[in-house]
């Protein structure tokens, strides 16, 4: 499934354990819950900060880019996309995570909520 013209996108329940997965949510959505293991780097940062991407990333792996329900994500994954790099947009964001019932920790790994 696509979301806007041309942004790859994949379904949750496709992504595997150790799939590399970048959170550009701001900094509350991610205080509330996140999946563990996930690079936040909020999207109001995003440009400023994406050394810090490119030092985490897999260097010939895939970027999962996630966000609350898939908009934000979808514009970084754009970015991501035509700056060479493999990326995928997570279709439905942590709504869809939650839903399917994948973990969502605090930064302390009790459980959170999705925000």
């Amino acid at each position: 499934m696509n979301i806007g013209a041309g942004v790859p996108t994949v379904p949750v329940t496709d992504l595997k354990d150790g799939d590399f997965l970048l959170d550009v949510r701001e900094d509350d959505e991610w205080q509330a819950g996140h999946a563990e293991g996930a690079l936040h780097i909020p999207i109001s940062e995003f440009v400023a900060r994406y050394g810090e991407l490119t030092e985490a990333a897999p260097q010939d792996g895939r970027v999962h880019v996630i966000c609350r329900s898939g908009g934000r994500s979808a514009q970084v994954t754009m970015y991501l996309v035509q700056q060479g790099i493999d990326a995928v947009n997570v279709d439905g964001g942590m709504q869809h995570w939650n839903a399917t019932g994948r973990p969502v920790v605090t930064d302390d790994g009790k459980p959170g909520f999705v925000l």
